[in-house]
C-alpha cells in the first residue's frame, strides 16, 4: 500500500426503519459483536490516520459505541443521499491530506485485502480518479450499475432509476465503497447536483464528473458476502449465516474438528486451538478460548470461559463468564460454571452449580452439588482443596473452604470450613421404624375406601 496518510469514512446515518427497532441499525450484532464495530475493527489493521462515522437519526447510540476507540462522528441532519453524507465528514476531516476510503456501517464484511487491493489500484499506473469497489449478484435487482472495459476502466455508472433497459441488463453492480484522493473528494462533491429521479445527491456521481474532467475511474471486483448489506431483520439473519460459514470454515482449516459444522455457532472472538473436538448443536458467546485437544460435547453454551488443554464440556454444559478450566478438568451434562476455577484434572460430572469458587487439581465434585454463593445482597467465595471429594447432593454454603483431600459427605449442608483429610458428616442419624410403611398404607386404604 501506499505510504499516504489515509483517512476512513463510515456511512451510517440511514434510519433503519426496516428493522423495527430502537437500537441503531448498524448496532445490531453479527457474530455477538454490533456491525459497525466488526467493520471499525478491520479498519484499524489499515492504520488510519482519521476515521469518521457519519450518521444521522440515533447519534447518541453511535457515539457511546465508537467515540472510545477514537472515532470521531460527524451529523447528516437531512438526509439528501449519498454524496450529502460524505460532505458531512470535510469537517471532521480538517487540514487531512491522504487517501480517503468510504465504506458502509451496514456492510461490515469488506475484508482487510479488499480495502487494501481498493488503495492500490488508486496508485496504481493509471492513477485513478475513484476507484469503486463492484460485484456481481445473481439477481442485480435494484443496484446501480457500473459500466467498465475489461480493464475496470468506468466508461459509466448509473443508479438503478435513472438506468435504461440496456444499461440494467448490465451485471456489475457498484456496492458504494470507494477510494479517492483527498484533494479531488470534496471539490467533486460539491459539483454533485440532484437531477434524478430521487432528486438526492448521489455519491457514484463524482465518477461521472471526474470522468468529464478527463480523469477517468476504475472499477475491481469482490465476491458478494463482502458487499452485502443489512437493512432488516431478515438480511441480518441472512448475513449471520455467511459469516458462520466463513468461520466454521476457517475452524476446520485450521484443525479443529466439527462433527456437524451448521449447527455450531461462533461468536467474533472464539479462539480454539488445534485437534479441538466440537460435537453439534454447540453455541460460543463472545470471550471464549479453548486449548488443544479438548472436546466439547453436543449441546452446550459457552460464554466468557477458558477451556484448557485436553478439558472436556458437556454434553448439556453451560459455562459463564469468568469459568476457567485447567488443563484435562471435566465437566459433564447439566453443569454450570460461573466465575469459577476447575483445576487440573478435577470433574463435575453431572448436575452441579459451581458459581464464585476455586476448585482444587484432582478433586471430584459429586452430582447435585452446589455452592451457594449468594445471600441475596452479596457474593461469596468457595475454596475446594487438591483432591477434595465432594459427595453428591450436598451444599457448600459459602465463605466456605473445604480442605485438601478432605471428604464432604453425601447430602451434607456444609456452613463451616471443613480441614485437610477431614470428613464432614452434616446430616441427621437415619432412624427406623419397623412396620410402620405397612400399617400407613391399611390406614390411608381404609379412609380412601370410607370416602
Amino acid at each position: 500500500m501506499t505510504s499516504r496518510p489515509l483517512a476512513v469514512i463510515v456511512l451510517a446515518a440511514g434510519k433503519g426503519t426496516r428493522m423495527k427497532s430502537d437500537t441503531h441499525k448498524v448496532l445490531h450484532p453479527l457474530a455477538g459483536r454490533p456491525m459497525l464495530l466488526h467493520l471499525l475493527s478491520v479498519v484499524e489493521g489499515l492504520a488510519p490516520a482519521k476515521t469518521v462515522v457519519v450518521v444521522g437519526a440515533g447519534r447518541e447510540q453511535v457515539e457511546a459505541a465508537v467515540v472510545p476507540l477514537g472515532v470521531t462522528v460527524a451529523q447528516q441532519v437531512e438526509q439528501l443521499g449519498t454524496g450529502h453524507a460524505v460532505q458531512q465528514a470535510e469537517n471532521a476531516l480538517g487540514t487531512f491530506v491522504g487517501d480517503v476510503l468510504i465504506l458502509y456501517g451496514d456492510v461490515p464484511l469488506v475484508t482487510e485485502a479488499t480495502m487494501r487491493r481498493m488503495i492500490d489500484r488508486l496508485h496504481s499506473d493509471e492513477a485513478p480518479a475513484v476507484v469503486v469497489l463492484g460485484f456481481r449478484p445473481e439477481d442485480p435487482g435494484a443496484y446501480g450499475r457500473v459500466i467498465a472495459d475489461r480493464g475496470g476502466r468506468i466508461e459509466r455508472m448509473v443508479e438503478f432509476k435513472d438506468a435504461s433497459a440496456e444499461e440494467r441488463a448490465e451485471t456489475l453492480c457498484n456496492s458504494g465503497l470507494m477510494a479517492v484522493r483527498s484533494e479531488d473528494l470534496f471539490d467533486l462533491l460539491r459539483r454533485v447536483g440532484n437531477d434524478n429521479a430521487a432528486g438526492e445527491y448521489y455519491l457514484p456521481d463524482v465518477v461521472m464528473l471526474a470522468g468529464a474532467d478527463g480523469r477517468p475511474s476504475a472499477v475491481i471486483e469482490t465476491g458478494v458476502a463482502e458487499v452485502t448489506g443489512v437493512n432488516s431483520r431478515a438480511e441480518l439473519a441472512a448475513l449471520e449465516l455467511v459469516w458462520q460459514e466463513q468461520r466454521r470454515r476457517q475452524a476446520m482449516d485450521e484443525g479443529v474438528t466439527l462433527i456437524a459444522p451448521e449447527t455450531v455457532w461462533f461468536s467474533h472472538d472464539t479462539r480454539l486451538g488445534r485437534d479441538v473436538i466440537v460435537e453439534p448443536n454447540v453455541v460460543f458467546g463472545p470471550g471464549v478460548t479453548v486449548a488443544d485437544k479438548a472436546i466439547i460435547h453436543a449441546f452446550s453454551h459457552i460464554e466468557g470461559a477458558t477451556i484448557g488443554e485436553g478439558a472436556s464440556v458437556g454434553p448439556y454444559a453451560r459455562l459463564r463468564p469468568g469459568a476457567v478450566m485447567e488443563k484435562g478438568a471435566r465437566v459433564g451434562n447439566f453443569v454450570e460454571m460461573k466465575k469459577a476455577v476447575l483445576g487440573e484434572g478435577a470433574k463435575a460430572n453431572h448436575l452441579t452449580y459451581l458459581g464464585d469458587a476455586e476448585v482444587g487439581p484432582g478433586a471430584n465434585i459429586g452430582a447435585g452439588t452446589i455452592t451457594c454463593n449468594y445471600d441475596g445482597f452479596f457474593k461469596y467465595k468457595t475454596h475446594i482443596g487438591a483432591g477434595a471429594f465432594i459427595g453428591s447432593n450436598s451444599a457448600l454454603v459459602a465463605p466456605v473452604t473445604i480442605g485438601d483431600g478432605a471428604i464432604v459427605a453425601a447430602g451434607s449442608t456444609v456452613v463451616s470450613d471443613v480441614e485437610k483429610d477431614s470428613l464432614a458428616l452434616v446430616r441427621p442419624p437415619q432412624t427406623a421404624k419397623p412396620g410402620w410403611a405397612a400399617k400407613f398404607r391399611s390406614v390411608m386404604r381404609a379412609r380412601k375406601e370410607s370416602r
